[in-house]
């Protein structure tokens, strides 16, 4: 599924109702006193995370949303009714900014989590609230409290248990439709991604993988180069990254390099990004001849500095080779048992 990870909306809470002036008037009942309700307090704006929200694209259809007001208060001591809130469903890794000021405001990081945006006014008191021993006929109420609106900025960040990294064209769409139900762009040229999209690998023993398939990485990312900060922003919740290597770039690089040239935009962007578990998966190997797979690879792992007793993971998202075993290189580095898996899976 494509994701969109920025929205601008306009939230308004509700107006408080006005309190009530009345004086009670019943027959044989003289000098009944005051019996002017309060009113209704305004409603809320409220955003609400929910698990089956994947995008902001909902928000941006519809950027307005605006609470109810509370009602006057009555006569004969009614209260008024208090303004409906409004609840906005959003993703689990929501980050909340003040438009206006750039001020974060919160982030919303976990399930069902609520967060007030736009406080509802408080409802006027009506005159029954003001009688006294002193004062036995009141004849005045108050105003409700007024609304509040903000503008809001929202982004999100993924948050999945494996992050595909690598350079634009490396195959990232590809080996995510391979292994789940999601169907990215895929195109021989760079740049196809230009959202991140959301998959689920499922493997044996009921056993599932959020994967996220990031926009592809340039030189100069981490200073917001090509799709940079949007690529780096969305793996900094995925626990583990799976590095997708081409062995046979079509520009004719140096594979080394390029793998190097992602390690280092990671650490620049931000130190703990380098430090995640990385599995590196050597990709694209269909494009090579039977005869020189195994030595380039060989070869290109001692570059990269694989450990010499890791055995390489070859794989191809095209004809998928290789794909079940990385799977169970990436489950293992999450550090799951098969008996405890569930569903929805940890939030990292």
């Amino acid at each position: 599924m494509a994701i969109v990870d920025h929205a601008v909306i306009f939230v308004r809470s509700g107006k408080g109702g006005h309190g009530c002036m009345s004086m009670r008037r019943e027959k044989y009942v003289p000098k009944g006193g005051p019996d002017g309700g309060d009113g209704g307090d305004g409603g809320d704006v409220i955003l609400v995370t929910d698990d089956s929200v994947d995008t902001l694209l909902g928000l941006t259809h519809r950027p307005h949303r605006r609470a109810k007001s509370g009602k006057p208060g009555e006569g004969k001591s009614k209260h008024g009714a208090d303004g409906e809130d409004c609840l906005v469903p959003v993703p689990v890794g929501t980050l909340v900014y003040d438009h206006e000021t750039g001020e974060r405001i919160a982030d919303l990081d976990q399930p069902e989590q609520k967060l007030v945006v736009a406080k509802g006014g408080k409802g006027g008191y009506g005159n029954e609230h003001f009688k006294s021993a002193t004062n036995q006929t009141p004849r005045n109420a108050t105003e409700g409290g007024p609304w509040e609106e903000k503008t809001l900025r929202l982004e999100l960040k993924l948050i999945a248990d494996v992050g595909l990294v690598g350079l634009p064209n490396a195959g990232k769409s590809t080996m995510l439709s391979a292994v789940s139900h999601a169907h990215p762009k895929i195109a021989d040229y760079p740049f196809t991604t230009v959202q991140p999209h959301l998959g689920i690998a499922e493997l044996p023993g009921e056993r599932r993988i959020v994967m996220a398939d990031i926009p592809g990485l340039i030189r100069g990312a981490a200073d917001g180069a090509g799709l940079g900060h949007d690529f780096l922003r969305h793996i900094e919740r995925t626990t583990v990254l799976l590095h997708l290597l081409d062995v046979a770039p079509v520009d004719g690089s140096d594979p080394a390099e390029n793998y190097f040239a992602i390690r280092r935009e990671l650490t620049e962007y931000a130190a703990e990004l380098a430090e995640k578990r990385e599995i590196v998966a050597f990709n694209k190997v269909d494009l090579l001849a039977d005869d020189e797979a195994e030595t380039t690879i060989s070869a290109l792992a001692g570059k990269i500095g694989l450990p010499a007793d890791e055995k390489p993971l070859i794989v191809s998202g095209a004809t998928g080779h290789g794909v079940k075993a990385m799977l169970e290189a990436c489950w293992s580095a999450l550090g799951r048992e098969v008996e405890h898996a569930g569903w929805p899976p940890r939030k990292g």
